[in-house]
C-alpha cells in the first residue's frame, strides 16, 4: 500500500492518494486545490488512476476534480447523491464565498452507505455520515483499519455545522453511532489537520466526551 497526503488550497485541505502498488492502481480522495503534484506523482509511478472520491461537495474538497479528470480521462468521480448538486454549483459548494468560481465535472457514480469500492486488492467501505453536509461520507479501508473522515471528524475537533444543510445533531450521531463503532485502533486521516485514531477521539475529543 502507498498512502500519501498533499495539503492543497487556501483552506489547507488534505488530499490523499491510496495506491495498490502490486496492481498499479490508485485513487485520490478530496483534491481540494491544484493537483499538479498529485498528477506528477501518479504519472511518475505509472499508476492507473481509477477513482476520484469526494467525501463531500464543498469547494475545498472538489477544486482539483476537473484537472485530475482532464489528466486521467478514465478516472471516475464518486460522491454521495445528497451532495452531487454541489459539484456544478459555486453557490452550493460555497466557492463564491471564497471569491472564486469552482465547478467540477458531474459525478460518474453516486455513493450510498455500505457501498464497497474495490481498488486492486483493497476494499473500501462507504460510511454515510451526514452532519457537515447532507451527503458527507467517510471511507474505511477494510483489513487495514484506515479511515478517511473528510470534514466529519478531526483530531480533537469535528466538522462545522453552520453551513446550509448542516446539522449538529446528525454530525454527532454519525460520529458516535457509526465511526465510533469501528475498531479503536483505526487510524483517522481527516480533511484538515493531522491524523488521529478512533480511540484518541473517543476519549480526548472535547466535542464528543
Amino acid at each position: 500500500m502507498i498512502l500519501k497526503r498533499w495539503i492543497l488550497g487556501e483552506l489547507a485541505s488534505n488530499a490523499y492518494l491510496l495506491a495498490d502498488e502490486k496492481n498499479k492502481v490508485a485513487l485520490v480522495i478530496d483534491p481540494g486545490g491544484d493537483p499538479k503534484d498529485i498528477i506528477d506523482f501518479i504519472k511518475k509511478e505509472e499508476f492507473e488512476l481509477k477513482y476520484i472520491l469526494n467525501t463531500h461537495g464543498h469547494a475545498d474538497h472538489i477544486a482539483g476534480n476537473a484537472l485530475l479528470k482532464k489528466a486521467f480521462k478514465d478516472a471516475k468521480i464518486f460522491i454521495h447523491k445528497e451532495d452531487a448538486s454541489m459539484l456544478s454549483s459555486p453557490a452550493l459548494n460555497l466557492s463564491i464565498w471564497l471569491g472564486s468560481v469552482i465547478a467540477s465535472p458531474k459525478a460518474d457514480f453516486y455513493l450510498e452507505n455500505g457501498d464497497i469500492i474495490e481498488l486492486g486488492d483493497f476494499k473500501i467501505e462507504v460510511i454515510h455520515t451526514p452532519g457537515h453536509t447532507p451527503g458527507s461520507v467517510c471511507f474505511y479501508v477494510r483489513g487495514f483499519d484506515i479511515l478517511f473522515s473528510g470534514d466529519t471528524l478531526f483530531c480533537r475537533s469535528v466538522g462545522r455545522t453552520d453551513f446550509p444543510g448542516s446539522s449538529w445533531e446528525l454530525l454527532i450521531s454519525s460520529i458516535k453511532n457509526k465511526l465510533f463503532k469501528l475498531p479503536k485502533s483505526t487510524k483517522v486521516y481527516p480533511g484538515h489537520g493531522e491524523e488521529t485514531t478512533i480511540e484518541e477521539e473517543m476519549y480526548g475529543n472535547p466535542f464528543l466526551v
